[in-house]
């Protein structure tokens, strides 16, 4: 993904999607803030969160996710082609992403839009002596998909990267890394980017434009493709998951961390590309304020095994942040609670009737085993420690609703403790407020990939949780770039 000579976009693994080859870049979508609580329709501002099964204002929808049957290909062809499935599937794609910014781009930018007339297609399994050539370098073990402004040129890697894409998160995906590198040829055809625009601003404002293009599928609006807002558009931001900057400290992370680009290709999604044009070096440093920036020198809590003591650190923890007047009782067992009036959510379960949190530690410490060295280059889910903090967490949220008074079933109950969980990992991530258990950026992701994984940390107390992640991770970020006012505002 470039905007250079093929600016490449580095996968969780310097080494690889296969060890047999060289990475030299990988693309992916992006996900994540709302810039705002409305959506104009018809003329009229409506919010986006009066009804919790709705996805940025668009219902919750289940079935078709991917090509539409029975669909002509597109007659756009790239150089080099071998003429397969994947290079099909590629060009279907464009064809659309360029059918919406012809239509778009007077809109937003004004002026006349000028569809990209070069696309080149290879494979990194070639021999060095038969590769071919992509923005002044060889494709030669070249697993990558990129914008090069060189020659204003879009290229992919159709044997190695793209079918991985595809395999581990469904062919939207690959869809969005086409609308990603798009993304970048819009930027230089309105002139909002130059050579002194950060590359984080520049990779931020391309998720978006993906995001927006995404939202456009969803409406039914493509002619090859359609997407789901249930497990179709949770794929699409796993695999954002997947490609995201792991460690901020390295100067090669310019792209965001999970955080940071699910929340870019939300504000897409959610206010379409007139939101991607306010994405700038201030409003990425705006929403990242106080949030954990870096990895190295980690001797936090969070990155402890998960235990009883360590749960009972942050039992401690939690109450001060969010304070109640009668704190719930813990045991740390059990989960099956037998509550008359809630349902058991092993490995955690909250009781109201009682006001008492069940843990099951082994099975809790099994959630948040990491994979970090998992030899797959593009996880589905990322897990840690923070993957089992956050249900944990989630459940002490449920007793501070219970406090207030709230209902506690239901789906705006779920999301309220997903809301909440948020507002409490945003105080642990600032190191002013963090009660002595450091967060990392690894571990708010983490979050964010259990949110899309299950949903567990966004269910209410009888287990139950809205189908869409897209909803479950907003209103986790809701919180940590809030307030308990917040949640409790969205979610009434």
């Amino acid at each position: 993904m470039a905007t250079g000579r093929g600016e490449a976009v580095r996968s969780r693994r310097s080494t690889g999607i296969r060890r047999t080859f060289v990475v030299v870049g990988v693309l992916v979508v992006a996900i994540a803030l709302l810039s705002g609580c409305t959506r104009t329709v018809h003329g009229h501002a409506v919010s986006i969160y009066d009804d919790p099964f709705k996805v940025a204002g668009l219902p919750t929808t289940s079935g078709p996710n991917g090509p539409r049957a029975g669909v002509p290909d597109s007659p756009l062809t790239a150089q080099d082609s071998d003429g397969g499935p994947t290079d099909h599937l590629v060009l279907n794609a464009l064809d659309d992403i360029q059918t919406y910014w012809q239509g778009e781009f007077p809109r937003e930018f004004g002026g006349t839009f000028t569809p990209i007339d070069k696309f080149i297609s290879w494979s990194a399994k070639t021999p060095r002596s038969q590769a071919g050539q992509f923005c002044g370098q060889s494709s030669y073990r070249l697993v990558n998909a990129a914008y090069c402004r060189l020659d204003k040129s879009i290229g992919w890697d159709r044997a190695v990267l793209l079918p991985a894409v595809a395999d581990e998160f469904g062919k939207m995906s690959v869809v969005m890394v086409l609308a990603h590198e798009y993304g970048h040829a819009i930027q230089e055809m309105a002139k909002i980017v130059s050579t002194r625009t950060p590359t984080i601003v520049k990779e931020q404002q391309a998720d978006c434009f993906a995001g927006a293009f995404i939202r456009n599928v969803a409406e039914g609006k493509a002619a090859h493709f359609t997407i789901n807002t249930s497990d179709g558009l949770n794929q699409v931001l796993a695999a954002t998951v997947a490609f995201r900057d792991e460690n901020p400290d390295d100067p090669q992370s310019v792209h965001g961390s999970a955080f940071q680009r699910v929340t870019a290709v939300q504000i897409g999604f959610t206010d379409g590309p007139k939101g991607c044009k306010a994405i700038d070096q201030h409003e990425i440093d705006r929403r990242s304020v106080n949030l954990p920036q870096g990895v190295n020198g980690d001797s936090g809590q969070s990155k402890s095994e998960v235990s009883q003591s360590a749960l009972q650190s942050l039992a401690k923890a939690m109450a001060t942040i969010l304070p109640i007047p009668k704190e719930p009782d813990y045991t740390y067992e059990t989960a099956k609670l037998n509550c008359r009036n809630g349902t058991d959510t092993v490995p955690v379960t909250y009781c109201p009737a009682t006001n008492v949190i069940g843990t099951d530690v082994p099975a809790l410490h099994d959630r948040g085993i990491s994979n970090a060295d998992d030899q797959d280059a593009l996880p589905a889910n990322v897990t840690g420690s923070y993957t089992a903090y956050i249900v944990f967490i989630s459940r002490y949220t449920l007793a501070v609703q219970h406090a207030a008074g709230e209902a506690l079933t239901g789906a705006k109950a779920g999301l309220r403790a997903a809301c909440l969980s948020g507002v409490i990992t945003g105080k642990l991530a600032d190191p002013n407020k963090s009660q002595g258990i450091t967060l990392t950026s690894g571990d708010i992701d983490q979050a964010i990939s259990g949110l899309l994984a299950d949903g567990l940390a966004a269910s209410d107390t009888d287990g139950k949780t809205v189908p869409s992640g897209f909803a479950r991770v907003d209103a986790f970020r809701a919180g940590v770039l809030g307030d308990q006012t917040t949640c409790y505002s969205r979610y009434e």
